[in-house]
């Protein structure tokens, strides 16, 4: 393999980089890095990447081998293995200030490419025939192989110039709000309008990149919104604002795809404790904060938490985790068998006395509606299902609505605006999609329901302004787009003797509520502390490995081989204090590819959050201990925004049109037809993943709207 033909490197760096790809993975029992495919995988990140590798890559390259001259008298792919060790060793701690390029940054730069080219996915270029998920351990198809190939619903798509002029009721998001929204008006007899404003992605469309999915995002994303023409801008505490792109963290993306988050989620599907309902009533309010108590309770949203779990469909034990809440009736499926890890982490929660149990999933145990059975894969969160067992919008409630014959669906659309009538009415929506070129028009509606999530959703009111409502839909009091929340996370990683890893998917198989209320210390509400889903090779080795760990050279191949089946990770989100602060604006600078105002971010997490945060970190260090791990050590969450996945709360809901956007029900104060069925009613986010919340309250609010007519 050559990089000869790259005009943009010259004839000695392919020898140079060779050597050098071949010492941070050196050959063993198993491939070294270059006979791994790691150069293919360079050449292929060298044409995407061109800047990287002329201004970081090339001249460090350059400047080690000058150095191996100067200190051996030969060039460096000349030197013994001992010498080219010691030299990198030097190059790493960026002992070398003469260089060009600072010599760390280049070692770092090239350590990540050399370890994305071998433990990556190989239709990234590397990873020959995945023979080092062989060396390690990782398996990433079904249990059973014999699963043919998904089979998925087809969901037929209304062209643009054919939509109807007026629909009864035109649906904006067609994730896990949207899509229940959708199921139930088609089923009573409205006409209605799924605008969905990403694509509508089969299963090899979303793909299996492990560098370039929802979970692990660092060149890109699997599920949109495209790059191109898609910002957000975080606005920082100085006034400083930022373009920040889809695939990167502070983006705050959920997935934007038919489904939704739903489409490639890890799909725990918790109810919310009651006390989380009345935090404020509870605890108090946090100074800094606007912790406030939802205008209904559990009891209210208990009838449609059973609709969520029966007609999406949720497999768990509803006998386990007692004390959460009544419950009319169980799961309509089993819980998926524990794991070896879980096995582990039950033994040591019988010793310290914790009450455990299985986690719910919005995935099947066994065979149901025509789908089968979890393959039990080995890379199941951020990408779409292989077996087509993970319940999502896509696959459920969105084909039901389709099937009725009541109901268009529109992919690649965007809603720019939603149009009103004396900040009383809404009377529909204006589209825009670009397919060739930006065509625009008006649709009229009945009912407008917006289930776009949080950010977006609060975009979208900000950006319909009018006489009656110059600030946005629902903006008099200024309450549109505050109180911004996800869900900060904490726990630990223990690196144990034996194997506990099985490789079984999901991975998330146990959990204690032990720390969801009544904490010593004041802690304000608490959360779940659960094992984490399976981790693929490369999320291993950026954020699994023990902080002294050797990355590379023989002693990191070693620690890959020895560590990634024998570590767990035990975490979970803490119910977050919202703050007022936390917000979405709309920019004054930046527009997307339409020409409508993105969405400004801003905000941080308030202290409580964090010391929550920091209780629930301590919690599953003790459970790794007692499960027998050698060496424990705890992730920190940081202080920035949180909204991410789980965003929640920027249209909350509640009684009070000055503290609120929508009342009970959802729908926006003032207004007798406009109504949100996403995460943004929420008024707190709970202790637990959001999402089985947001389906029960898209039946409740999808009910109150037909019974309205």
């Amino acid at each position: 393999m050559s990089f000869g033909d790259q005009k943009y490197f010259s004839s000695e760096v392919p020898l140079i980089l060779e050597a050098v790809a071949d010492r941070l993975i050196p050959e063993d029992a198993w491939q070294s890095a270059t006979d791994g495919g790691v150069l293919t995988y360079l050449k292929r990140s060298a044409t995407q990447d061109i800047a990287t590798w002329t201004d970081v890559i090339e001249p460090g390259l350059r400047a080690l081998d000058a150095e191996a001259l100067a200190l051996y008298g030969q060039p460096f792919s000349e030197l013994s293995a001992h010498e080219k060790d010691r030299l990198l060793h030097d190059v790493e701690h960026d002992s070398f200030r003469e260089w060009p390029v600072s010599s760390k940054r280049f070692f770092d730069t090239l350590l990540c490419l050399v370890i994305e080219g071998y433990y990556g996915s190989p239709e990234a270029g590397g990873n020959s025939k995945g023979m080092s998920w062989d060396m390690i351990g990782f398996r990433p198809g079904p249990v059973s192989e014999s699963h043919a190939p998904v089979q998925e619903t087809d969901l037929p798509q209304r062209p643009f110039d054919q939509l109807r002029d007026q629909y009864d009721v035109i649906i904006v998001g067609a994730g896990a709000g949207g899509s229940v929204a959708a199921a139930v008006l088609a089923e009573s007899g409205l006409h209605v309008l799924v605008v969905e404003r990403g694509s509508w992605l089969r299963y090899s469309q979303v793909g299996s990149d492990h560098l370039r999915n929802h979970r692990f995002s660092k060149y890109g994303h699997n599920t949109g919104p495209e790059l191109e023409g898609n910002p957000r801008t975080i606005l920082s505490a100085g006034g400083d604002e930022r373009i920040t792109a889809p695939f990167e963290g502070d983006y705050h993306n959920n997935a934007m795809t038919l489904g939704g988050g739903t489409r490639i989620y890890g799909a725990q599907a918790w109810r919310f404790h009651p006390d989380d309902f009345r935090m404020a009533s509870r605890y108090g309010i946090p100074d800094g904060s606007s912790l406030s108590d939802w205008p209904i309770r559990y009891e209210e949203l208990e009838p449609y938490y059973v609709r969520a779990e029966w007609e999406v469909g949720v497999s768990g034990d509803g006998n386990a985790h007692p004390g959460r809440g009544k419950r009319q009736r169980s799961y309509p499926m089993p819980p998926l068998s524990r794991t070896l890890e879980a096995e582990r982490l039950a033994r040591a929660a019988e010793k310290l006395g914790w009450e455990v149990g299985p986690v719910p999933l919005l995935i099947n145990s066994i065979d149901r509606d025509g789908r089968p059975a979890c393959g039990r894969c080995g890379q199941c969160v951020g990408f779409a299902c292989p077996t087509n067992s993970k319940n999502g919008g896509h696959n459920t409630m969105l084909v039901r609505a389709i099937a009725t014959g009541n109901c268009d669906l529109i992919c690649d659309t965007t809603v720019e605006r939603i149009d009103t009538e004396g900040g009383k009415h809404a009377t529909g929506v204006r589209l825009v999609q670009l397919e060739g070129s930006i065509q625009r028009r008006q649709v009229r509606a009945g009912h407008v329901v917006v289930a776009a999530g949080a950010i977006e959703s609060a975009r979208l009111f900000l950006n319909s302004t009018s006489d009656s409502e110059p600030n946005g839909i629902g903006n008099r009091n200024g309450q549109v787009g505050r109180n911004l929340q996800g869900h900060v996370y904490s726990g630990a990683y223990g690196l144990f003797d034996e194997q506990v890893q099985d490789g079984l998917g999901p991975g998330v198989s146990i959990a204690t509520f032990r720390f969801d209320h009544s904490n010593e210390g004041g802690i304000i509400g608490g959360g779940l502390l659960a094992n984490e889903f399976t981790r693929l090779p490369l999320s291993h080795w950026y954020r699994a490995l023990a902080p002294d760990a050797a990355r590379w050279g023989s002693a990191g191949k070693e620690t890959m081989r020895e560590s990634y089946l024998r570590t767990s990770q035990i975490q979970g989100p803490i119910q977050e204090i919202p703050s007022a602060e936390s917000r979405v604006r709309l920019s004054k600078a930046v527009k997307d590819r339409f020409g409508m105002p993105v969405a400004q971010l801003s905000g941080s997490v308030h202290p409580e959050s964090l010391r929550a945060s920091a209780m629930l970190g301590e919690q599953a260090e003790k459970w790794l201990w007692a499960a027998g791990a050698r060496e424990v050590w705890r992730t920190q969450p940081g202080g920035g925004l949180s909204a991410g996945q789980h965003q929640a709360g920027t249209l909350r809901m509640g009684n009070d049109p000055s503290t609120s956007v929508t009342d009970p029900l959802g729908r926006v104060h003032g207004y007798d037809n406009l109504w949100v069925s996403d995460g943004s009613v929420h008024v707190t986010n709970g202790g637990v993943n959001p999402v089985l919340t947001i389906l029960a309250l898209a039946f409740r609010t999808a009910d109150n709207l037909v019974k309205q007519g």
